[in-house]
């Protein structure tokens, strides 16, 4: 069934709208990062650079590093920017552009975010590297797509829904567990593993405030105090379950790689946050190329 121009909006150049990228610039390997700034700091380590784009907060910088190829892509912040940008790199290799169809043969892409995040217990330390297993989405963003699920974990979501007497008015909670395999190969000593809050706002949904009162003023200490089977919340930030979410309905593999920059828990903030996301870009590329 050929697709109509209002759904998949093309340039007059032949690119996907959003990321004003055509197929031939995109690499199988993908690293997405919040700030459009930070794709630099990740391409300053490539060999070669061979594709830059640009367009609204989506910046993409295509080349090599140790002979691999690899795209790095800003979403901005957010779940809603996740749905744009998994829905386009995979029209970018999934979908015809000229017959605007979807391909009989489908590919799967690796994405790895590499992001910042707000450890939510002690012992997630400032400066640290977190890796998502998986994601709790308290987004709505997965609730508009059907076969769901096939890829929620129910009774996790349950389980937290109870225990954080979740508000009615919100949306519904979802969790979605990471790509196995790239959990493994991203793991090593310098590492540690959790289960990650994907939120729908920075002050308030995260508790944050500043002059507006919150309706829950203890659903931190309720993340914090949660467990699922000896397994807890260990930090929040504002893509990973939608990546999950997106990867698996599309049949893409995804990992978040989280910089611990903050600390919920004890008020504290990195000290060289830049140093830290830098440590974690090189970790990432290296386990990349491995």
């Amino acid at each position: 069934m050929k697709i109509e121009d209002s759904e998949l909006i093309l340039t007059p150049e032949g690119k996907i709208y959003h990321l004003n990228l055509t197929p031939s610039e995109l690499a199988p390997t993908i690293i997405t990062v919040g700030d459009p700034d930070r794709v630099q700091m990740v391409s300053k380590y490539f060999d070669t650079i061979e594709t830059t784009a640009e367009h609204r907060e989506f910046k993409t910088h295509t080349g090599t590093y140790k002979g691999k190829r690899i795209s790095v892509i800003s979403t901005g912040i957010g779940p809603d920017n996740i749905d744009i940008v998994f829905n386009e790199l995979d029209a970018l290799v999934n979908i015809d552009f000229e017959k605007r169809q979807a391909k009989k043969k489908l590919t799967s892409l690796n994405i790895i975010r590499i992001g910042t995040s707000g450890g939510l217990t002690p012992d997630v330390k400032v400066d640290s590297f977190l890796i998502s297993t998986l994601g709790i989405g308290l987004d709505n963003v997965m609730h508009y797509y059907a076969k769901t699920d096939k890829i929620f974990n129910r009774d996790f979501a349950r389980a937290f829904i109870d225990h954080t007497q979740w508000n009615p008015d919100n949306s519904v909670p979802y969790a979605v567990e990471a790509d196995k395999v790239l959990v493994k190969k991203f793991t090593s000593e310098k590492t540690k593993q959790g289960i990650t809050i994907t939120n729908v706002g920075f002050y308030g949904p995260q508790g944050r405030v500043l002059r507006t009162p919150l309706r829950d003023g203890s659903l931190n200490e309720k993340l914090t105090s949660f467990r699922y089977k000896k397994k807890k919340i260990t930090n929040l930030e504002m893509e990973t379950a939608t990546m999950y979410g997106m990867a698996k309905l599309l049949g893409h593999h995804a990992l978040s790689m989280n910089a611990i920059i903050a600390n919920r828990a004890s008020g504290t903030f990195s000290k060289d946050a830049s140093k830290t996301i830098d440590a974690l870009i090189q970790y990432t590329l290296g386990k990349i190329t491995e």
